[in-house]
């Protein structure tokens, strides 16, 4: 197989940031894809309808000229979030779901759930509404092993809110382990996941052996080969329940470099032509169209876009760097050589 066309992919899963920056995270974010689902984790945070349409407001200046592309904008949710929030939202016509970090997890996560109770009141307002709840599926506890807070996460925190709330629709965002796998594939249709390119390339012999490799640094951390392995074959199943979503997450080189070692992986920069490199060494280039363009949608209930793209196996070399705003970004891959790259569609 020389070429391949898909439907245009969409991103259920992006931080795109604000200010200097958008100009280079839009441009990226909309160079082939239709949508984004917009993660709310801004300092300030996106709590409510009237910061999500300012912030979207901006997003949308800073699409590229002609471009169709869209943001479809999410909540933070909080310890304080109402069930009229919730309701608000539901009725906005642009939120497509509250995103639940729990507090301290990641990036802009201080504002975060300290106590999951605590959002009884909205979480049963999300049930009736048919608001998707969107989970950074991990514990915070300083006790629990980095590599093990996904599961004890599922363990603790997911089991029993999804009995509390049955009918409540889940994705598991950036799902990392076996674990959560095979939660997701033994639930029932409101539970999904999305997975990142990142996940399905690397492992954590990636970011520790031979060296610290801050770029490869992202939370939910890379974990062993495998958990890497039951995720390419999640992906590659053709299973709906689970579909793309990059949780790509720009962050400055001096950032990444730093004592802070900040978390994320920059993927926009070739984010469709990365997971082609993974369902292609996975010999299952065919279950590709169904992951990036086809479950995301289907699951949140839109539309599958009309348009496609289509990549031809031709070797080609990423750049070193990229440009952040006003300062220089190292994405995912930088200078490694790929074996797809996107010929028709790109916008």
């Amino acid at each position: 197989m020389n070429t391949l066309t898909i439907t245009r992919p969409d991103d259920w899963h992006v931080h795109l940031r604000n200010g200097p920056a958008l100009a280079d995270t839009v441009s990226d974010a909309a160079r082939n894809f239709g949508r984004a689902m917009v993660m709310p984790n801004l300092a300030p945070p996106i709590v409510n309808i009237t910061q999500a349409r300012s912030y979207r407001e901006q997003i949308l200046a800073a699409r590229p000229s002609g471009s169709h592309w869209q943001a479809l904008m999410t909540l933070y949710l909080t310890d304080n979030t109402s069930a009229q929030d919730i309701s608000d939202a539901a009725e906005s016509g642009i939120i497509y779901g509250v995103k639940y970090y729990p507090a301290g997890a990641t990036t802009n996560s201080a504002s975060g759930v300290t106590n999951i109770d605590a959002t009884d009141k909205a979480l049963e307002q999300m049930q009736v509404s048919g608001m998707p709840l969107q989970i950074h599926g991990e514990v915070t506890d300083p006790d629990i092993d980095i590599f093990d807070r996904e599961a004890v996460f599922i363990e603790r925190i997911l089991v029993p809110l999804v009995q509390r709330f049955p009918e409540l629709k889940i994705i598991l965002e950036h799902v990392t382990t076996r674990d959560a796998v095979a939660f997701v594939s033994d639930s029932n249709s409101n539970i999904a996941a999305t997975i990142t390119p990142q996940h399905l390339l690397f492992n954590r012999n990636h970011l520790l052996a031979g060296g610290i490799r801050p770029h490869y640094y992202c939370l939910p951390v890379l974990k062993r080969d495998v958990h890497q392995k039951v995720l390419i074959a999640a992906a590659s199943s053709g299973n709906k329940k689970f579909f793309l979503g990059t949780d790509s997450a720009p962050h400055s080189k001096s950032s990444k470099e730093s004592a802070c070692g900040c978390a994320g992986c920059y993927s926009h920069h070739a984010a469709i032509e990365l997971y082609a490199e993974a369902f292609s060494r996975a010999e299952a280039l065919d279950k590709l169209e169904g992951f990036a363009s086809h479950f995301g949608a289907d699951y949140y209930g839109l539309p599958r876009n009309t348009e496609t793209i289509t990549l031809r196996h031709e070797p080609w070399q990423l750049p070193q760097s990229s440009k952040l705003g006003n300062e220089a970004m190292v994405p995912l891959s930088a200078g490694e050589q790929l074996q797809w790259q996107v010929i028709d569609g790109a916008l």
